[in-house]
């Protein structure tokens, strides 16, 4: 009996065993190990610390799916899809795909999110996601990296998309380390930024902000964007942030921004925008992430139009990108 076309597709779909293999060769930094060339998986896993027998398992499974190829009997070389998961390649992804256990406990209880809308993270981990980050430096050190190495994709496409240098100071509202006010601060020399987040992530951002050649002109401020944030700029950067916050905090933060801007300044929020309909849509897989994790989630346009007319904001235009859509809003 032949087996149908969406019984295999559905098994592809529901697999986790490729995607937590993928992840774990990503912090051995295997890929590191091959760019001189192919390399027995003896020689890799002595160059990563790993058990030989258990690494020939994960690299075949990753060959099979098109990442690696076993070009003789336990010897790998690279291929076109594992360029990215270089450290030194210019469109690097290694880093943004670390195993953090918190999250992985997170998602085996997404029947809790399902069941009730609650997030799934605080029940798997007993408290929210930010305050375990805050309590395990380390785990956060790992998730910062991961922000900065899909920021550094993204920026790519975002700086072109917007006159960021008609602007004399920009805030960047929960900017982790500062990946991307360093991109921007680095695009226009006259711009003047201001990094802004919990104490505990911004406390590692001077090397971040000095190997960017930009610290003089970027002031690093910590605290909470629930309770106030950096006052007198022109613009203020949300990136990836709205999305992660319920619509009370949403709106809260917004009101927080439109009272510290300057007249006629501009806030500019940075994440999907859920379209209706079956196509395919980053949004609404983020819109998953995020009810998941923190129980914020995506939104579409006229749902933003909402939020933002309660803290007296005005959507101004929706700017798309090949990453991510830049929403612009103004005061009301």
């Amino acid at each position: 009996m032949t087996v149908p076309t969406s019984l295999r597709e559905l098994t592809k779909l529901a697999d986790y065993i490729v995607p937590f293999a993928l992840r774990a060769v990503c912090d051995l930094r295997v890929a590191d190990h091959l760019a001189d060339g192919p390399r027995s998986v003896e020689d890799l896993a002595l160059a990563t610390g790993s058990h030989a027998r258990t690494l020939y398992r994960a690299m075949r499974v990753l060959a099979c799916n098109g990442v690696f190829t076993e070009t003789e009997p336990r010897v790998f070389a690279m291929t076109p899809l594992a360029e990215p998961l270089r450290t030194d390649s210019p469109w690097s992804v290694r880093e943004a795909y670390p195993l953090l256990t918190a999250d992985i406990m997170a998602w085996a209880h997404l029947g809790h999110t399902l069941r009730t809308g609650e997030p799934a993270f605080a029940r798997a981990n007993g408290m929210d996601a930010w305050e375990w980050f805050a309590a395990h430096p380390a785990e956060s050190a790992r998730f910062d990296a991961s922000q900065q190495a899909v920021t550094r994709r993204e920026v790519r496409s975002l700086i072109p998309a917007y006159p960021w240098g008609s602007f004399e100071t920009i805030v960047d509202v929960g900017g982790g380390t500062g990946a991307f006010i360093c991109a921007l601060l680095a695009a226009f020399p006259a711009l003047r930024g201001t990094l802004f987040d919990q104490p505990h992530v911004v406390a590692a951002a001077g090397p971040v902000l000095a190997a960017a050649g930009v610290a003089g002109r970027c002031e690093v401020v910590g605290g909470s964007f629930l309770e106030a944030v950096p006052a007198g700029a022109q613009a203020y950067v949300l990136k990836r942030i709205v999305y992660g916050l319920g619509d009370e905090d949403a709106v809260g933060v917004l009101r927080l921004i439109r009272a510290a801007m300057r007249p006629g300044g501009r806030v500019l929020i940075i994440e999907p925008v859920v379209v209706p309909g079956n196509e395919f849509d980053r949004g609404k897989l983020y819109d998953l992430l995020l009810v998941t994790m923190s129980g914020g989630g995506g939104r579409t346009r006229e749902e933003l139009e909402e939020i933002l007319a309660k803290a007296d904001l005005e959507l101004v235009r929706v700017i798309a990108t090949s990453s991510l859509p830049i929403i612009e809003a103004r005061p009301s």
